[in-house]
């Protein structure tokens, strides 16, 4: 029975950092803990960058420093490095959003490959990951989930978004990185879901190398899982899902209001954690089908998880198994997993400050609606404070 609450060690949590860096995660949490801050320091931050004013170097020393590896592959392997010496692993995330442009999105399609290739020299980078989004329009994702007639040049251009993807994939296929396409609003997402599921087919044969994200915020999710594990049984392929809460809640319940249709979102708090831990315990249930990347900072789900394997006598390092949560949060949970022998790994964003400033602004608004998070990374954070400082007091004492 897993009764040891692992979580709650925070030697082992914030090992990897300094004095320096607990101070600076504290007094980044405690700026966004307070959502009016928040607000006002995207708004200034955004005018900033607008009219070219100074505040990079700011920006690079504060939040970026937190929640991003560096500005390149090759600076993010210093932290990278400093996480597999704890036998925690790392997936780098070039966190460059909002392009609309063909060029940028084939740009992007190259940096994602380049990024599997790097990887696949690098024991401590399994996985790869990429923003359907990101390698084409919103809207021609859009179109083609709702099943719209195309037009010869959105034809042409879905044709493109189709290949990136399939480039994408088979690069992760040739370099043995097993590559995680992130969930988008549920808008778009039915056509990503197809597209997904016709990388699994080709390219998951013989284990999971696609992995499709389930936002399971989404009351749906448990049944489309169900109904993807029958089709991938009877075609032969190997099924990868990738559990998360979900990250656009507001966006999706606003756009249903508006629009007069039944949200696709869960009705409360409880029932997104319900949905998460049965499509949870379904992929734990059908391994030999199922590869599960469990991405939460949950810490009642990750225990859960721990809890089903010890149940179903699931070997803790089970390549089929694993827990991931992001760089610069929730290290109580990835630490302590990996000290335990678990598979787990850190998201871990990159790129050029300016390029990467969208991505961290959505991770603190994020960690402002996420009810109790901050929270808790705050008060572990005065713990780990303060044990410290004790222990530091003992040495003098001695």
């Amino acid at each position: 029975m897993i009764t040891q609450k692992i979580f709650n060690d925070t030697k082992t949590a914030f090992k990897l950092k300094s004095n320096e860096d607990l101070n600076r995660a504290l007094f980044l949490f405690s700026m966004i803990n307070r959502p009016t801050l928040v607000k006002i320091g995207t708004y200034l931050t955004n005018i900033s960058l607008k009219f070219h004013l100074p505040v990079e170097g700011l920006i690079k020393n504060t939040v970026f420093k937190q929640f991003s590896g560096g500005e390149t592959m090759e600076d993010c392997m210093k932290v990278i490095d400093k996480m597999y010496a704890k036998k925690l692993y790392s997936i780098l995330d070039y966190s460059v959003e909002g392009k609309e442009e063909e060029a940028q999105f084939d740009a992007a399609m190259k940096k994602k490959i380049n990024v599997i290739e790097f990887a696949s020299k690098k024991t401590e980078l399994p996985y790869a990951v990429f923003k359907p989004t990101g390698i084409g329009r919103l809207e021609i994702w859009e179109k083609v989930s709702s099943q719209e007639t195309l037009t010869q040049e959105e034809e042409e251009e879905w044709a493109r978004v189709r290949n990136r993807v399939d480039l994408i994939c088979g690069a992760g296929y040739k370099n043995d990185i097993s590559v995680l396409a992130d969930g988008e609003e549920s808008w778009m997402q039915k056509s990503a879901d197809e597209l997904m599921e016709e990388m699994m087919k080709k390219y998951n044969q013989e284990k999971a190398i696609v992995f499709n994200t389930l936002q399971c915020y989404r009351w749906d999710r448990l049944q489309y899982l169900q109904d993807l594990h029958l089709k991938a049984k009877a075609e032969g392929y190997k099924v990868g899902a990738k559990i998360v809460r979900g990250a656009y809640m507001e966006k999706e319940n606003e756009r249903a209001n508006k629009m007069g249709y039944p949200t696709p979102i869960c009705e409360s708090k409880e029932a997104t954690d319900v949905s998460f831990n049965l499509v949870l315990a379904y992929c734990l249930a059908y391994l030999d089908d199922i590869s599960l990347f469990i991405g939460t900072h949950n810490e009642m789900s990750n225990y859960l998880a721990l809890q089903i394997m010890e149940d179903k006598n699931i070997s803790i390092n089970d390549d089929r198994v694993w827990f991931s949560q992001l760089y610069g949060m929730s290290d109580n949970i990835s630490l302590n997993l990996a000290k335990k022998g678990y598979n787990t790994v850190k998201l871990v964003p990159f790129g050029p400050v300016r390029e990467v400033v969208p991505y961290l602004i959505r991770r603190a608004q994020e960690n402002t609606s996420v009810k109790g998070q901050t929270g808790r990374e705050l008060s572990l954070l005065i713990e780990e404070r303060k044990r410290r400082k004790g222990e530091h007091a003992i040495a003098n004492r001695e």
